[in-house]
């Protein structure tokens, strides 16, 4: 071994890490449990229930409202961030653990004058490492010797094979990292991988003074808000003015209530300087209750728990959900860019179609049983002509990736045999180089030379090919050439195999060459990833496949995966004459490709105009995948955006929703996603959306379901007074209502099903409201029927004699309006007239149903028992007589919301 590459020596290796640094891409550290407790804190709403909890504090200490009132309300805050905080420290702790049990990787070393085995991590500059096929470079340096074919797209997104040859002695690793500098001739990077070739490599930088390591460096810091959190910040501002204006509306009508009761202002400042303040304080009080009964306390909680619940299920469709708002805002997606590669195709390439030399195709599955004779030469000159090879654990190492596609085309039984058959042996061969763009083989036993190569190089000597039987016959070179053209366009790579009579001679082709057959190979479209692109295109989601491969080939897959349909524009830098005659071209076109040049060539607001077209973007850099999610969010669209390399981070941060890839993701990817795609496929991105808007909907439910209760509450409380009842609903009935409804009810509507149909559903704008008008007129109409009840129940005189006391009419009336609004709970299960759909996938429903119509019939028969609680929730026991009155109006909810959904025509949509 030369003196040179006897590598360091401990002593050294120590030097130089103190000097340089790890060879680790550092993290940031994660959050700790109090930080993300904190930071749920900063919520909207539960700034809105913390200042309301407050004031009613501070009235507690002047003898206005009971203590528990606001203690309630703080419970309910703490346990929202406790709970959002579990399932964060939760999701982290699952990718914690799936980052650890990855296997850590190794990399043989020259050190101390011998070889040795070291993780990555240990590595230090000045170190020189052994590099083979398959190998992922461990950090930045130089090639020494050897000639090498890279896969950069772990950096740059670039699929094709950058050629590394051995540095000169005068080579100088270049101080500035550009984008010619990862395709240049010596140049090795952190991350990438050896498609082919072996060598030796110096360590020049390591860990974080890496490429790798500064991109992960520079990504942003700043996440974005999710649309969930800025429709919550609207429903807490249009609660909370809808609060205070009816409390200060409200408190003034009391108060000339209290003026008119009292005969007149002059009456009214007669009865004394004490009594006022007690009616202003009692007016105050009312509309403080307002204020508590306006606000839905339980709907933090109840996205909490429905994020938490959700983080489980989505695991076992192969998402690692790493934020749980991550799932929602999924749900919530105007526009998805996709990766190509892994993604929405296989992520490997093989052989896809087979045809003759006459032009006839044969499928791949056929051949044997309709060529076999030709199938027995093919196999031949792939078996016996490769560099590839099947490995002990049953996979195909060696070659390039062309190679190993040709080898999985062969299978493992065929090369087994050909690799064991003494009677086919090889004694000459050439391998395949840039230059000839063919391989050869000679097998002196069946007196054959065999080619592997590019078609233009075989065909040019050929003149015979075999058909179907495996006669020699006159070849087609007309009907081959527009085979070969179609299979071009789409996106494949054409491979032609022949043989020769004669013997092998090195660089040359004989003139004799039989055509055996051609193949084309791709890596094809996923055919679960062409359904779930369909499924997500018809929820109203724009898909642009946005990778770093060739334009022409990115257009072949976007036509294959029906992404790019109807009247198809491609865009290149020298069809840019004039950006506004482009836009107009656009408008006429279905969908559009272009590529990164072109794409950097139009300005920010021509991209805006043309966006809604655009399916393809290729050769795209990580600034251009950035730059389409700031323009996207510019336009409040909610964007997603999935990736593996260092190179998607920056934009994966950005988006509303990162999709890292869990097999090809780097950790950077990962580090900056909200979710993890764990078997890097389209059709688990599908289940997201489809959870997502689950949630959302889920969401809307409890938002119907509770404000219809907060409506009947607030306008029974503020009406019935001034007809004579006072006190319809005490102040600690409507702390029953808002801490049974809110939390209970966050459990009954939690765990609705995922239906189908949702993603039908156009998508929602990041600032569109969680109230629409259609839910609006729902819960207001369900809250007013309440009032009906109220006053049917007080006033018609039909419920009196079911009942001894105005005690135990006013406790039956509390029991009719729980009943009512807990029945309400069916209603808003659908639109339709299906309240029962699925009801049985919804395991909590019926449950969390009769627990709630339990703890409030206990509670209501409570003064039986336990006095104490009865006088505290002013519950006084009644009859089996007033239960069925209870019970008959409370079920009427459920026919008066039919009558509205048949009246608005809700059912039908």
């Amino acid at each position: 071994m030369e003196e040179k590459f006897k590598g360091l020596t401990n002593d050294e290796v120590l030097a130089s890490r103190e000097k340089y640094g790890t060879n680790e891409i550092q993290e940031a550290p994660p959050e700790t449990f109090l930080q993300k407790v904190i930071g749920n804190l900063k919520d909207p709403m539960l700034i809105l229930l913390i200042g309301i909890a407050t004031f009613m504090l501070v009235l507690s200490f002047l003898g206005q409202a009971e203590w528990y009132e606001s203690v309630g309300t703080y419970i309910a805050v703490a346990l929202v961030a406790f709970i959002s905080a579990k399932t964060e420290m939760s999701s982290d702790k699952k990718y914690r653990e799936l980052k650890e049990s990855t296997k850590k990787e190794k990399i043989k070393v020259h050190r101390n004058g011998v070889l040795t085995v070291v993780d990555i991590a240990e590595l230090v500059v000045g170190d020189i490492v052994v590099l083979q096929s398959g190998d992922k470079i461990p950090a930045d340096g130089t090639l020494l010797t050897g000639e090498l074919r890279v896969n950069n797209a772990s950096l740059n997104g670039e699929t094709e094979e950058a050629k590394k040859f051995a540095a000169p002695a005068d080579w100088k690793y270049p101080e500035e990292i550009k984008g010619d500098t990862l395709v240049d001739k010596h140049s090795l990077f952190k991350g990438t991988t050896i498609y082919n070739g072996e060598g030796l490599m110096l360590i020049e930088r390591v860990g974080m003074k890496t490429m790798m390591g500064e991109m992960a460096a520079d990504m942003a810091d700043d996440d974005v808000d999710s649309p969930l959190k800025v429709k919550l910040a609207k429903l807490a501002k249009q609660i909370s003015t809808f609060g205070y204006v009816g409390a200060i509306v409200i408190a003034v009508v009391y108060m000339i209530h209290f003026v008119i009761l009292a005969g007149g202002i002059n009456g009214f400042l007669a009865l004394g300087g004490m009594q006022i303040f007690k009616k202003f304080m009692e007016a105050l009080m009312i509309a403080i209750m307002i204020v508590v009964c306006a606000v839905p306390e339980g709907l933090p909680l109840m996205i909490s728990l429905v994020l938490m619940s959700n983080t489980g299920k989505m695991l076992d469709m192969n998402v690692l959900v790493r934020k749980a708002i991550g799932i929602e805002t999924a749900g919530s997606l105007n526009i998805l860019f996709s990766d190509k590669t892994g993604t929405i195709t296989k992520g490997e390439l093989e052989v896809v179609k087979f045809f003759l030399g006459n032009g006839e195709f044969i499928e791949t599955n056929e051949i044997s049983a309709k060529a076999n004779k030709v199938k027995g030469l093919l196999d031949l000159s792939i078996g016996k002509n490769t560099s590839a090879m099947y490995d002990a654990n049953h996979n195909v190492i060696g070659g390039n990736a062309t190679d190993q596609a040709l080898l999985k085309f062969l299978s493992e039984d065929t090369y087994l045999a050909l690799y064991s058959d003494k009677d086919s042996i090889v004694d000459a061969s050439q391998s395949f180089n840039s230059s000839n763009k063919f391989s050869q083989a000679h097998i002196k036993s069946v007196g054959k030379t065999f080619y592997k190569g590019a078609p233009e190089r075989l065909l040019v000597k050929a003149k015979k090919c075999l058909d179907e039987s495996g006669n020699v016959v006159d070849l087609d070179k007309d009907a081959l050439n527009k085979q070969i053209d179609e299979l071009a366009k789409k996106a494949m790579r054409v491979l032609a195999f022949g043989y020769s009579e004669k013997e092998l001679v090195d660089d040359k082709i004989n003139d004799d060459i039989v055509i055996i057959g051609l193949v084309g190979i791709r890596d094809e479209v996923r055919a679960e990833a062409k359904s779930a692109i369909a499924e997500v295109k018809g929820a109203g989601i724009q898909v642009v496949m946005i990778t770093g491969d060739r334009l022409e080939t990115a257009v072949a897959i976007g036509k294959d995966a029906n992404l790019l349909e109807g009247e198809v524009d491609v865009i290149t830098p020298e069809s840019i004459k004039d950006e506004a005659e482009l836009v107009n071209r656009i408008e006429k076109m279905d969908t559009v490709a272009l590529s990164s040049d072109a794409l950097n060539k139009l300005s920010d607001d021509t991209i805006k105009k043309i966006i809604g077209k655009i399916r393809v973007i290729a050769r795209a850099l990580p600034k251009d995948k950035s730059r389409m999610v700031k323009l996207c969010q510019e336009l409040n669209l909610v964007v997603g955006m999935t990736g593996d390399g260092v190179n998607d981070s920056p934009a994966l941060k950005r988006a509303d929703v990162g999709f890292a890839m869990g097999i090809t993701g780097t950790e950077a990817a990962k580090e900056a996603s909200d979710i993890v795609i764990l078997d890097d496929n389209f059709q688990s991105i599908r289940h997201a959306i489809l959870y997502g808007r689950t949630i959302y909907h889920n969401i809307l439910k409890f938002c119907k379901f509770q404000l219809a209760i907060n409506v009947g509450a607030v306008v029974i409380s503020a009406l019935l007074p001034f007809i004579g009842i006072e006190e319809p609903l005490t102040v600690t009935h409507l702390l029953y209502v808002n801490l049974c409804m809110d939390s209970l009810g966050a459990l009954l509507l939690g765990q609705e099903p995922a239906l189908s149909r949702y993603m039908k559903e156009a998508p929602r704008r990041r600032d569109e409201s969680i109230v629409s008008k259609k839910m609006f007129l729902q819960f207001t109409i369900m809250g007013l029927y309440l009032l009906v009840i109220a006053l049917v129940w007080f006033k018609s005189g039909f419920f009196h004699p079911l009942f001894r006391s105005m005690d135990q009419l006013k406790t039956g009336f509390f029991a009719a309006f729980m009943f009512a609004a807990i029945f309400n709970g069916f209603n808003v299960r659908s639109e339709g007239f299906d309240i029962f759909n699925r009801i049985k996938d919804n395991k909590n429903f019926f449950k969390v149903m009769f627990a709630m119509l339990a703890v409030t019939f206990l509670l209501c028969q409570s003064s039986l028992v336990l006095p104490a609680i009865g006088k505290m929730f002013s519950c006084t026991a009644f009859g089996w007589k007033g239960w069925l009155a209870v019970i008959l109006m409370g079920l009427t909810i459920i026919h008066v919301d039919m009558l509205r959904k048949l009246i608005c025509g809700t059912y039908k949509k």
